[in-house]
């Protein structure tokens, strides 16, 4: 049975939890969360913290991030009382970006923006996984066009682990109502338009009737909406 077969086996027919709890256990030790502190992530990480899961949870901080993001970030710490794995970009890359093309380059060109996530997202997503075979993330099908053509169950063929959405069926209102119902710290900037959230140059608020990933790279064509960190084929440029 190869490891993806075994995957959908152990959590066939469970809820986001039972599902997370199951693979806490069967995969201790090489199973991680990645969060961006989100709406779809604060659900994930109250689901991991409050059972006391052992499974890591880990965020990339790009140094780019809004001050709500790190308010978020800080008040998960205080409420839960549980370590966030931290990853920073290495800093000879990043160093010789900015000596070369200044700050906001990433406006330039879509070879920049994708240099750009690639040195402060990409590489250290990659020295998250290092080890893991399970990797949980926040994404929700209805979340952009791209995504609902993935399945919540995937191999990820660029870090040979197997990638498990447990909210991917969820409606957002779903994931609000859980937040209220479990009284879920999240960020200020959802109540001010912005459903996704990256970097602060990078991101602004969605205007009614937007799509969800509007706001993200919105000087880019739609179809180029992706940083590099969800794709499964070794074949897709970063």
């Amino acid at each position: 049975m190869n490891r993806i077969t075994e995957v959908e086996e152990l959590i066939k027919g469970l809820n986001p939890q039972e599902a997370l709890a199951a693979l806490s256990v069967k995969y201790a030790g090489q199973i991680t969360f990645s969060t961006s502190f989100g709406w779809e992530d604060q659900v994930i990480a109250d689901m991991i913290f409050s059972n006391d899961l052992t499974i890591e949870v880990f965020t990339l901080d790009t140094g780019r991030l809004f001050p709500e993001t790190y308010s978020v970030w800080s008040r998960m710490r205080d409420r839960y009382k549980k370590n966030i794995e931290t990853y920073y970009p290495d800093r000879i890359k990043l160093e010789a970006m900015l000596s070369q093309k200044g700050p906001n380059s990433f406006y330039e060109s879509v070879e920049n923006r994708k240099e750009c996530c690639a040195i402060r997202k990409v590489e250290p997503l990659n020295r998250a996984l290092q080890g893991k075979q399970i990797w949980i993330t926040g994404i929700r099908a209805d979340q952009s066009l791209n995504r609902e053509q993935m399945n919540w169950i995937e191999w990820d063929d660029v870090h040979q682990l197997v990638k498990v959405h447990p909210l991917f069926l969820w409606t957002l209102d779903e994931v609000k109502s859980y937040i209220r119902q479990h009284n879920v710290p999240y960020n200020a900037l959802h109540d001010r338009g912005f459903p996704s959230i990256g970097c602060a140059p990078c991101t602004r608020a969605v205007q009614p009737g937007e799509d969800f990933r509007a706001g993200r790279w919105w000087w880019e064509d739609k179809s180029k909406k992706e940083c590099g960190l969800h794709s499964t084929s070794a074949t897709i440029s970063i």
